[in-house]
């Protein structure tokens, strides 16, 4: 461990302030605990506690309440510095990357999110295409939950993710639109009504729901039928989107409502599924790029930007 006494204040960003200051504040913000923070940058406890209150002493305000076994909560002055902190850091990292590179060749750290069923079907392109334009850039990605990523995105873990705006308010994050889909109707190759042209929520309520219990495909699910006044019967609540196709091409009634279509109408074991469209039709959702909104993206991360409205055009674009 270090121990902040041993160093000099050449890293100064204001009288007083320094830049390892700034980052011990910031690191223990976004964990919640000194201890949790020291672990991630590989000082004491002590040392971390100690950049903290002399960050306090020199701004002269208290910036956030510790507590014993409860970790640490922000005032009102805290949550000001830490965004502007967390814009020193960021700005200060993208200096050393600038003299890294030459001016045009981008180089650094890159971290994109993907809501987990766009993963497979976006990502992949996306990645084959930054690399093949920017190879000094070290990517990595993150594949989760919508929660998840808008978290991860708000304490500055990854850069810019993809996922859909379904529910609750994008705020703080800026955002574009990629493209727009609609919600239908997944059965197997056994089940009667494969046969009709469309399909009504009333006739899908008398039957059993594989629910993929994944926000925001679950609220987008179950309000589907809410607004029409009925409640769905659920067979299964399922957390992974593959096994809730295998298991609605295994049933002869079940079925499942989604949103992502994957080209591949087969399931892992090779058993059809088919796709309906519902009415009266459920509401169309955008799949949006989204980053945080009080921060300036990276050169890496407008970059990525770039490239994923080169390759989802909209109108007007």
């Amino acid at each position: 461990m270090d121990d902040p006494a041993s160093h000099p204040d050449g890293d100064e960003v204001a009288p007083g302030v320094t830049l390892r200051q700034l980052s011990h504040f910031v690191t223990a913000v976004e964990d919640g605990t000194i201890s949790g923070a020291a672990e991630r940058t590989h000082f004491s406890p002590s040392a971390v506690s100690a950049s903290i209150t002399g960050l306090e002493r020199t701004l002269q305000a208290q910036l956030c309440i510790r507590r014993r076994a409860q970790g640490i909560a922000l005032t009102p002055t805290g949550r000001a510095v830490y965004e502007r902190a967390r814009q020193l850091l960021s700005d200060a990292a993208e200096l050393r990357f600038a003299v890294k590179g030459d001016g045009e060749n981008l180089t650094g750290p890159l971290s994109v999110g993907c809501f987990e069923t766009l993963a497979p079907a976006l990502l992949p392109r996306l990645l084959e295409e930054y690399r093949h334009r920017h190879p000094n850039v070290d990517v990595d990605f993150v594949v989760g939950s919508q929660d998840d990523l808008r978290n991860e995105l708000r304490v500055g873990r990854i850069d810019a993710a993809i996922m859909y705006d379904i529910g609750t308010p994008m705020e703080g994050l800026d955002h574009f639109e990629l493209y727009r889909a609609r919600g239908y109707a997944l059965f197997g190759s056994r089940n009667p009504l494969t046969e009709r042209d469309v399909v009504s929520l009333e006739e899908l309520v008398e039957l059993p729901l594989v629910l993929y219990d994944q926000p925001p495909s679950v609220r987008y699910a179950t309000e589907v039928f809410e607004a029409r006044g009925l409640t769905p019967a659920v067979l299964h609540h399922t957390h992974a989107f593959e096994l809730t196709r295998c298991i609605v091409a295994r049933s002869e009634t079940a079925y499942a409502i989604l949103v992502q279509r994957p080209t591949n109408k087969l399931t892992y074991e090779g058993l059809p599924l088919i796709e309906k469209e519902i009415v009266p039709a459920p509401p169309e959702v955008s799949v949006v790029f989204a980053w945080p909104g009080d921060t300036r993206p990276s050169p890496r991360a407008e970059a990525l930007a770039a490239i994923v409205r080169s390759q989802y055009p909209r109108d007007g674009d």
